[in-house]
């Protein structure tokens, strides 16, 4: 009776484990849109693909005066990116990439 009832408790933990999605189908895309871009990157790298992004008003400007950082909030209030990305991409602007 006892080994009856530890079997199936066993058997009703590994059917709800298997019910439980797996990371790849939970429909999180963030990890598979990081890598299309990094191939992206590598493609218009090796074609000589220079992209000059949009039009971001301030941005530019901001860095021709050397405010950094005047140039990172624009980024951010025109694109609505994170901080980390905001500065990564005006670096990028900045370096000519």
């Amino acid at each position: 009776m006892e080994i009856a009832l530890i079997l199936s408790s066993t058997a009703l933990v590994l059917a709800l484990l298997l019910q439980l999605p797996r990371r790849d189908a939970r429909g999180d895309g963030s990890f598979r849109l990081v890598e299309i871009e990094r191939r992206q990157r590598l493609i218009m790298e090796h074609l000589g693909i220079v992209d000059r992004g949009p039009a971001l008003p301030g941005v530019r400007e901001h860095l021709a005066r050397g405010e950094k950082i005047k140039a990172i909030k624009a980024y951010r209030e025109a694109t609505g990116t994170d901080l980390r990305t905001a500065k990564e991409a005006v670096e990028a602007i900045a370096a000519g990439r």
